[in-house]
């Protein structure tokens, strides 16, 4: 079969890959430029097409491993966040490890950054205090209400998602106010209680390694056996029933030879959607490339704030508290020279080539006022959450529980805690938390974010 005639079949669009090739290459006329101010600003930009074509292909996301299992009774994406999780720490166990033989320190040992080597990934290290259990729980509820969480939020964005784009404003918002009172709660006597804990530190890299690999090990059991009680129940649902027909892998009956420029190859490389262990690996790949050119774990939603603040400035807004330190270098420049801005853009772009390559994008927009009430409010608890706890599911959850913080199991059971609670309240009350229909064996969730 031709490619136009894959296409034709599936009714996809054959113009917008053209778009998609446009798009790359503009971003590779942007790369440029930034390398001309600056020879590291071209690596965020490539980290975060990575992780947004990743995201999109795969359909992978933190708030879906938690809507799946409890819609739909599998836990294949749940799983595939344990494996991620898994494969990250492997590797990172040993970046760090050569880092400290070669006299690299804590982040927070440094006293002289100009003269003195930071172990990678340490910046991750914070207290698990009650800033953490309230914004995890906050993020929690609201990105189960607003359909993704901050990576999900920025790949659906890209995607033409009406959510997300409902969402997205309000996570920025509400950035700058979850910055400032996160801080002041950590400076109250009861911010102050709390366990801050890096694994290498009290039981060695070797044992950091094999404490979170039974961590993980646990997890999957549970998920595991949460999965085989739903079977039970007759409330399983087949992992891959929600992959529409275009995204199914092509059977090959073995009737024509093998060609190149075929749609049975350009299926394979651009439509056919991925796995969720072939999403872990993608995102593991990325984050570590991330860890390995910057010296510093991914994180979203810094950015974030220093976007609100720009955006607040505009009314006259000023910003002096010590909360707003750790953005004060982005401030002091444009938000287009800002690594962590260019990265973020470079997951929206991803995910919007990924679908342009697929011929599959749309805008998606149809909802109720109660569900534009729902993606508002629940992007606002998630810029409220995420910089209360100084970080989303990705810088305060995987970040940091790949890079051996305990505060990242702390912020990773609330935030479950959280969308428990979330679906308890909005299950179909708004779209994206649809309600299981027993009499049909039937689920509309239709992506993994």
């Amino acid at each position: 079969m031709m490619i136009k005639d894959g296409f034709a079949k599936y009714g996809l669009s054959r113009t917008q890959p053209i778009i998609g090739l446009v798009v790359l290459i503009a971003m590779v006329i942007w790369g440029e430029y930034l390398h001309l101010i600056d020879g590291n600003l071209p690596v965020y930009l490539i980290a975060g097409l990575m992780i947004g074509y990743v995201l999109t292909r795969s359909r992978f996301g933190f708030a879906g491993g938690v809507k799946r299992t409890f819609y739909r009774g599998e836990g294949s994406l749940a799983i595939a966040i344990i494996v991620l999780l898994a494969i990250t720490a492997i590797v990172n166990v040993g970046i760090q490890w050569f880092a400290a033989s070669k006299g690299a320190l804590p982040a927070w040992e440094i006293t002289n950054a100009n003269t003195q080597s930071v172990i990678p990934g340490t910046q991750n290290v914070r207290i698990g205090n009650i800033s953490i259990i309230i914004g995890a729980f906050l993020f929690g509820m609201g990105m189960i209400m607003a359909g993704g969480c901050a990576s999900g939020t920025l790949s659906d964005f890209g995607e033409g998602e009406g959510h997300a784009w409902m969402a997205f404003p309000f996570f920025i918002l509400f950035a700058a106010p979850g910055q400032y009172l996160g801080y002041e709660l950590d400076n109250t006597a009861i911010g102050k209680i709390g366990v801050t804990a890096w694994l290498p530190q009290y039981i060695g890299y070797g044992g950091a390694l094999a404490l979170t690999l039974f961590i993980m090990l646990v997890l999957y059991v549970f998920v595991k056996q949460y999965e085989n009680r739903k079977k039970q129940q007759g409330l399983y649902v087949n992992p891959k029933s929600d992959w529409q027909a275009f995204e199914k892998p092509i059977k090959d009956d073995h009737s024509e030879p093998f060609k190149l420029f075929s749609w049975r190859t350009y299926h394979k490389f651009f439509v056919e959607r991925w796995t969720f262990i072939t999403g872990s690996v993608g995102i593991a790949i990325a984050a570590i490339f991330i860890l390995i050119t910057t010296g510093k774990a991914w994180g979203v939603t810094t950015p974030f704030v220093s976007l609100d603040q720009k955006f607040l400035q505009l009314f006259g807004m000023n910003f002096t508290s010590p909360a707003f330190d750790e953005t004060a270098k982005a401030m002091q420049n444009s938000l287009w020279v800002d690594g962590g801005t260019i990265r973020n853009i470079g997951i929206v772009v991803g995910a919007f080539v990924a679908f342009l390559l697929a011929g599959r994008f749309s805008w998606k927009f149809k909802m109720t006022i109660h569900d534009f009430a729902g993606y508002a409010l629940g992007g606002a608890f998630m810029g409220l959450g995420a910089r209360m706890a100084r970080g989303c599911n990705i810088g305060a959850l995987y970040s940091s529980i790949t890079n051996f913080s305990i505060h990242g199991y702390l912020f990773m059971g609330f935030l479950i805690l959280g969308a428990a609670v979330a679906i308890k309240l909005f299950a179909g009350k708004i779209a994206l938390l649809p309600t299981y229909k027993e009499s049909t064996k039937s689920i509309f969730v239709t992506s993994g974010n």
